[in-house]
């Protein structure tokens, strides 16, 4: 498997003394970080309220040579979080492997941009066959689902995604890589039973000479989830515009521990580096498209084209407020995937100065949900979340970036 060229090209951040490694460690180092910022102060003398959880992933040089990527870490996996759009990440990947598989099983030239038939998979459903947003043959395919997700976050772009690999899939996956703990289990923005959930439709495969057939099934259920801490959420929610004066159950919805979100960005983004399990078998080009979807910004984008109005820089990159007040904007390259639902707010980041290669991993989580209500649209993203992203970012890269390139 060829090495990404620009990825080799960055130098490798070390910081000799630091602990960590694979397994979560508090240590003294993040903490003092998170110390050294005043606006991240009031957040971490509640932590525990707003279920706030931080993991900065530095590479190093590893006993062997290689390198290796060392987590240190706050309160990670102390209670659940959910992961919202975060887990799109991982349908990109599975998806890229679902084709290639494909493609040795049949000899036919299924990839990316071959185009896909959607059939009816519930009553409530239609043939899905057109993608209006993308400009070159308005068909759906792989390539545009998977830019879409990267450049805005879009919810039935996963969700064709979801239907394609099926949550049998995805958990497979994501253990073949060696991320154990993550469930995703769920489309997005479309509310079906944990049964549906287990339904995918019939896919049609159109090539330039073949038609090639994915028959709708029925996947098996995966094995029951590992108790996690503080699972019910809130203190009542709104379902079917009824308010339930207790707390909503997350027990059969995404998980995905903040240590796995990172180390599986790890693994896509850096494939040289150790990232604490196997890694994901992608051919080099998949890899590439999900690589250059990940650190544009919208305006950048020729297919699918977003206005720069409605989707500024700053849309789906939450650290870049704060890091451009460290370096310009120009010499950052940030290669992420945030999630926003529920009041819970979350990035999975790898942040790179392209000027002189320095980079790291920023992963963190935290709920803001003042009302307790959750399902009511009155969370505190604008006012808490959005700017403790920013003020982190800017307190990490202060950190790291202070001193001179070594």
């Amino acid at each position: 498997m060829r090495r990404h060229p620009m990825l080799f090209a960055l130098l490798t951040l070390s910081l000799g003394g630091l602990v960590g490694g694979h397994a979560m460690s508090e240590d003294g180092f993040l903490a003092s970080i998170l110390e050294s910022h005043e606006g991240l102060g009031g957040l971490v003398d509640r932590a525990e309220d707003h279920r706030l959880q931080v993991v900065l992933g530095l590479v190093e040089e590893g006993p062997d040579g290689r390198p290796v990527l060392r987590q240190h870490t706050f309160r990670a996996g102390a209670e659940y979080f959910y992961p919202a759009s975060t887990v799109k990440l991982f349908a990109a990947v599975a998806a890229a492997q679902r084709l290639a598989e494909l493609r040795e099983a049949t000899g036919l030239a299924i990839d990316l941009d071959t185009p896909l038939v959607y059939h009816p998979q519930f009553a409530d459903g239609e043939m899905e066959l057109e993608d209006e947003d993308n400009v070159e043959g308005g068909k759906i395919t792989v390539r545009q689902q998977i830019r879409k997700i990267f450049l805005v976050s879009d919810n039935q772009a996963f969700n064709y995604l979801y239907e394609l690999v099926g949550q049998d899939g995805l958990a497979q996956s994501m253990q073949r890589a060696g991320l154990e703990a993550p469930r995703i289990v769920h489309r997005l923005e479309e509310f079906r039973s944990a049964e549906e959930n287990l339904q995918f439709p019939r896919i049609d495969f159109i090539g330039d000479d073949f038609t090639y057939t994915l028959p709708a099934r029925t996947a098996e259920p995966l094995a029951p989830p590992d108790p996690v801490n503080r699972i019910l959420v809130g203190d009542g929610y709104f379902s079917d515009d009824e308010q339930i004066d207790e707390p909503m159950d997350f027990s059969l919805k995404n998980h995905f521990p903040l240590i796995d979100l990172q180390r599986g960005l790890c693994m896509l983004v850096r494939p040289d580096v150790d990232c604490g399990g196997f890694g994901f078998e992608l051919e080099d080009a998949d890899r590439e498209v999900m690589l250059e979807a990940m650190s544009q910004y919208p305006r950048e984008s020729t297919n699918p084209v977003y206005d720069p109005e409605e989707y500024p820089d700053t849309y789906v990159k939450d650290l870049l407020v704060g890091l451009e007040r460290v370096i310009p904007k120009e010499r950052l390259r940030i290669y992420n995937k945030t999630g926003q639902a529920y009041g819970f707010s979350t990035e999975n980041a790898w942040v790179v100065d392209t000027e002189t290669g320095r980079g790291f991993f920023l992963a963190a989580t935290l709920y803001t949900n003042k009302d307790g209500i959750l399902n009511d649209d009155e969370y505190e993203y604008e006012e808490i979340a959005l700017p403790f992203m920013a003020d982190l970012g800017e307190a990490v890269a202060r950190r790291l970036w202070a001193q001179p390139d070594q």
